[in-house]
């Protein structure tokens, strides 16, 4: 069993408060580089490697601008993709992962600095880091991802022995939870839901998927059920107290309030889940080409709804900008002092 964060977790604000996850790293990453991030075989990991100043200024980018959570840029890392792309050994493959958290400590801990300087409010054990755990099919690099098609080809063991390596990996290397994360399958949410509660005694975590409409997963099943499924096994473990949320991110942000209702329709009405969103723009991604196609959406807009439904965790995905993460941390904290606030009245404090 590996250590897990330890820290005070009721202890965000004196008052509940809805937290602001990072916007789209490697989408911010490459306005940090001179290479190509998109369409990369690792998208943003490699730049671990490579790059890790312009690693730690995309941290700094979104902490700056308002973020209290941000992820390590561990998205589409595996030992696979390492040693096929970089050329590294187990062994150096497993230390890269690890020193994509030390990256982003380095950024939090910057940031901690700036704020001391600038007598600027600190929140208690804030920033938190967690893990960016992606999907199994984001190391196949087909975009798979975005169809769950690979459902059909690996079995409940297997994803689960993917995902240890990199999981044990991060909380080992020191992350504040894990962000399971882009989940096109409830195959794969099971899976990884069930690996957590009985291998991490600790480690709090929430459980994303990618839906490819507004009411079904990319694979096709229905996100309510996938969702309620993953819910019910943590009640199960007895482990609501470690659940950060349930929900959606790089999806449509047309489709996140439908999704978000279809599953508290069928929860009965003395639980409350919580929830986590973080849209892309509602651009689709061409895998053939590795580019983003079509017109994108103002995902602040959709905020105040999101707020309405109970989402305590909100943040932004691909093509989501440190200037979009101000505007939805400003949005969100406009509504918290309205003295009608959904955030007053439905939330709880993580």
């Amino acid at each position: 069993m590996l250590p897990a964060f330890t820290g005070n977790w009721n202890q965000v604000k004196e008052k509940p408060r809805v937290l602001v996850k990072c916007g789209g790293f490697s989408s911010q990453l490459a306005r940090n580089v001179q290479e190509k991030v998109d369409g990369d075989p690792l998208w943003g990991s490699r730049f671990d490697a490579t790059q890790p100043a312009a690693v730690v200024k995309t941290h700094l980018d979104f902490l700056r601008n308002g973020a209290d959570i941000i992820l390590t840029n561990t998205y589409q890392s595996s030992v696979e993709g390492f040693m096929k792309h970089l050329g590294k050994s187990r062994e150096e493959s497993i230390e890269l992962i690890a020193k994509s958290v030390h990256l982003a400590r380095q950024a939090k801990s910057q940031h901690l600095g700036e704020l001391a300087t600038s007598n600027g409010n600190i929140a208690p054990d804030m920033p938190w880091i967690m893990a960016s755990i992606g999907p199994y099919g984001a190391h196949l690099h087909d975009g798979s991802e975005y169809a769950g098609s690979y459902a059909n080809l690996v079995n409940f063991t297997q994803l689960q022995q993917w995902h240890t390596v990199r999981i044990d990996t991060c909380l080992s290397a020191g992350v504040d939870g894990l962000a399971v994360e882009t989940l096109p399958c409830q195959l794969e949410a099971m899976a990884v839901t069930e690996l957590i509660l009985s291998r991490y005694a600790t480690a709090r975590f929430w459980v994303s998927f990618q839906c490819k409409d507004a009411s079904s997963l990319a694979h096709g099943e229905s996100f309510a059920q996938a969702a309620m499924a993953v819910w019910r096994l943590v009640q199960e473990f007895k482990a609501q107290s470690r659940l950060l949320g349930i929900g959606v991110n790089c999806v449509n942000p047309s489709y996140v309030t439908p999704l978000l209702k279809s599953l508290l329709a069928i929860t009965p009405p003395d639980e409350k889940i919580p929830l986590v969103v973080y849209s892309n723009r509602g651009e689709i991604y061409d895998s053939e080409r590795g580019e983003w196609t079509g017109n994108g959406l103002n995902v602040t807009s959709f905020v105040p709804e999101w707020l309405q439904l109970g989402a305590r965790i909100i943040g932004g995905c691909c093509r989501v900008y440190p200037d979009d993460i101000l505007e939805i941390r400003n949005t969100i904290d406009k509504i918290a002092q309205q003295p009608d606030s959904p955030i007053q009245t439905s939330l709880v404090s993580c």
